[in-house]
């Protein structure tokens, strides 16, 4: 049993809407006893509560991170940490402390680097033997999407310039064919099995790290969007299990299981029973501090990020002369798999969570949820598609028919260093403005739900709110990008309340109504009172998950 609590502002979010007059909560074991003023909050709190008030704060649910990676998160903040690397010389300078502080470590590892601030987005092996000589370095990109691994690396893996590339992947080469130092999508994998595998004990301890980190943030639950082993990222699974038993765990998780690539229509049934079993071995986990941990979605990386020309588009990619290439991008799986596996798994009862970057995967993922829909409830197990840079207009009524929810990461959506440098000559200046295009999907009808991607970006939802509603960088003057598709700070905190407690089916969740489990946020202000371009200055003063205070300043 918990103390109660009564968790006051001046003004409350209940996850819909502002309202008219409440302004605090009570919390009494682990639920929401009362929604109202700070008097009536303590009279149904009782004497004996405890009592946090955030003069001049806005309080609303706990946020809910509907894409996010904790245990990799977790793991690269204790390892080579390079997120806050500002330009190539930092980011080199900080390898090398961390080399010089682990001299007797094998491997390099951990990531975060910025493909902006390297030419082409592709930095060279000899950068890494320059700074860490002999040492086998593998370090992913902020992105998650390739990996810089030093010569050491490449030699240990037999990868020179016969090696073939991957069938759902790519080596960068120099133009005599051998590997330049970056590895794309699925060429990770090559290195996969001679990555250090983390003890159990350290995963744990990644695990808790991310959720220190995420709850700091006002963050109560989340979806894993890849449980299962993944490019020698080890599966979470026995982290979560022992996090929960242990009473560690403290917030909700829901987990999307990760669909292999490589298989063909033949094999959709031992696919789909593979992963079953993997649900049923995870079950539904109940910790006695609250938290929670299933596994009921399964993840389809359908595509990989335009940066790389790993994105699948409809119209092809530009050369350095802005002309028209014969590259639109692969899928990682042919559309003949994914209408076989789409429905097999939704019959099977799974939600399915696609990454779709380009026009043409979000097309082809909104086909194979029409066909998942025929064989069972889409309402029910609401299908979601995550990212969605860029989406043919056309698409958006098919989309909003098949109910599919718009998993927004809204952080990317400016004009960041990375989108002129490397997205923008990609794409052109036409795709480039319509990229992104948030105030469409919601005006089609389309569901929004808000995620991350941590530790891709910041998993702070506040930073996330400010680009949506303003669509520039923190402190930015660039003009903003689409600005037509911008969303109003109601349409952005209801998506990252709300809208993703309903997509991670954490339905007790997301809302401030009597009844509902008590996971509050408190803003260190009112955001309704701040000039928009100022919302990027809001953070988390107080949170609290399952009626316990886990983060307060």
């Amino acid at each position: 049993m918990t103390r109660p609590l009564v968790v006051a502002g001046s003004r409350l979010f209940t996850g819909r809407a502002l309202h008219p007059t409440a302004t605090a909560v009570a919390l009494r074991d682990g639920v929401i006893a009362a929604v109202g003023s700070l008097a009536e909050a303590r009279e149904a709190a009782g004497t004996d509560a405890e009592i946090v008030d955030v003069p001049g704060g806005l309080v609303g649910p706990g946020f809910i991170d509907a894409h996010v990676h904790p245990a990799q998160g977790g793991g690269e903040r204790l390892g080579c940490d390079l997120t806050e690397a500002s330009g190539a010389d930092d980011t080199l300078a900080r390898i090398r402390a961390y080399v010089d502080a682990h001299p007797d470590d094998e491997w390099i590892t951990g990531g975060g680097w910025h493909m902006a601030d390297f030419e082409r987005g592709t930095p060279r092996a000899e950068l890494l033997e320059g700074i860490a000589p002999g040492r086998k370095v593998f370090l992913i990109n902020a992105d998650h999407h390739g990996a810089w691994v030093s010569p050491v690396a490449l030699a240990a893996a037999g990868i020179d310039a016969r090696f073939p590339d991957p069938a759902d992947g790519r080596i960068d080469r120099d133009p005599d064919g051998s590997p330049s130092g970056t590895l794309q999508e699925g060429a990770m994998d090559l290195l996969a099995d001679l990555l250090p595998v983390p003890t159990h004990e350290q995963s744990v301890t990644a695990l808790m790290e991310a959720q220190r980190y995420l709850t700091g943030f006002g963050v109560t639950g989340w979806q894993d969007a890849i449980i299962g082993d993944y490019s020698g990222v080890q599966d979470p699974t026995d982290a979560y299990r022992s996090a929960v038993e242990s009473g560690l765990l403290s917030v909700l998780v829901s987990g999307a299981l990760w669909l292999e690539r490589g298989f063909g229509v033949d094999d959709v049934p031992d696919v789909v029973a593979r992963l079953v079993a993997a649900r049923d071995r995870i079950g539904d986990r109940r910790g006695p501090t609250g938290g929670r941990f299933r596994a009921t979605s399964v993840k389809i990386m359908l595509d990989g990020v335009p940066e790389s020309r790993t994105a699948a588009m409809k119209a092809p990619y530009l050369d350095a002369d802005g002309r028209p290439t014969e590259v639109t991008g692969p899928t990682h799986f042919a559309p003949e798999v994914l209408n076989a596996v789409a429905p097999a798994l939704a019959a099977a009862g799974f939600q399915l969570h696609v990454h779709a970057i380009g026009d043409r995967a979000v097309a082809e993922a909104v086909h194979a949820i029409d066909l998942a829909n025929r064989v069972a409830d889409g309402a029910w197990l609401r299908h979601h598609l995550a990212h969605l840079q860029q989406v043919d207009p056309a698409d958006l009524p098919a989309m909003a028919r098949v109910g599919a929810t718009a998993n927004i990461q809204a952080f990317w959506a400016c004009r960041s260093d990375q989108m002129l440098d490397l997205n923008l000559p990609l794409v052109g200046a036409e795709r480039f403005e319509q990229q992104y295009a948030f105030a469409s999907m919601a005006a089609a009808g389309i569901p929004l739900a808000m995620g991350s991607d941590w530790p891709v970006s910041t998993p702070d939802p506040w930073q996330a709110i400010a680009v949506a509603v303003t669509r520039r960088e923190a402190g930015s003057t660039r003009e903003p990008l689409g600005a037509q598709e911008a969303l109003t700070l109601e349409q952005a905190l209801t998506a990252a309340t709300l809208g993703s407690a309903r997509v991670t089916h954490h339905d007790t969740a997301g809302l401030l109504e009597v009844g509902r489990r008590a996971d509050v946020a408190v803003a260190d202000r009112d955001p309704y009172l701040q000039p928009p371009d100022a919302l990027h200055e809001v953070s988390t003063a107080v949170t609290v998950s399952a009626g316990r205070v886990v983060h307060s300043r």
